[in-house]
């Protein structure tokens, strides 16, 4: 009997395994964000097509016998992961990295991101958010709030920010514009408003909706 930790999957080829251009995008999206269900497949590669379900289940079906991607089958939903799974498929971090694909969707349906990182590192001590965005011709550090937070952590999140503001770190990065260099604005979506005191950036903490009526 397959344990609660089990993923269904293949031993990767011995061969390559010609893949095309969506099936790399794919594999490409679910190293980018961890995981993704089935319905997340859908929507961001088979949208266009007139049976997206049924698409998405047949090329899925032959990723998985070619050993390119994994399977959860544990929750009533499948999760599939790339061929080398980076979380254990028990592990609550999963929620986190579905969420963090849901809010891509949402911005992706009302404007594609220029670009999108998941979790992107920055040296110790600095924030860790978990997404960067460039999106409506700004970017963003996005915190998705899965539960609602002590004022404590969030101030020592603030301050991260802060501390990367004032290292000058981030004018480096390779997607600022050549002349003006911009901070991100930091966007807190979920559970829990917090007093973000006096800071050297943006802080908003709106959801979807509100935050579409601000930026209009």
């Amino acid at each position: 009997m397959a344990s609660k930790q089990s993923i269904v999957g293949y031993a990767a080829l011995s061969v390559n395994v010609e893949m095309n251009d969506r099936d790399k995008a794919i594999v490409a999206d679910l190293e980018r964000f961890r995981c993704l269900t089935r319905d997340d497949i859908a929507e961001l590669h088979f949208s266009h097509t007139k049976q997206p379900i049924t698409q998405t289940n047949l090329v899925l079906k032959r990723l998985r016998r070619d050993g390119a991607v994994k399977c959860s089958t544990d929750r009533r939903k499948y999760i599939y992961f790339p061929a080398e799974v980076r979380i254990k498929p028990d592990s609550q971090k999963i929620n986190h990295f579905l969420a963090i694909a849901d809010f891509y969707k949402q911005i992706k349906r009302i404007e594609e991101p220029r670009m999108f990182q998941v979790e992107p590192k920055y040296s110790k001590g600095q924030p860790e958010p978990d997404a960067f965005v460039i999106w409506k011709g700004a970017p963003w550090f996005v915190e998705i709030q899965r539960t609602i937070y002590t004022e404590k952590v969030m101030t020592e999140k603030f301050n991260r920010y802060e501390q990367y503001f004032v290292s000058g770190e981030w004018e480096n990065e390779s997607w600022q514009p050549p002349q003006k260099k911009v901070f991100p604005y930091l966007w807190i979506i979920g559970k829990g408003k917090y007093n973000a005191g006096n800071r050297p950036f943006k802080v908003f903490q709106f959801g979807m909706e509100e935050m579409l009526k601000k930026i209009k």
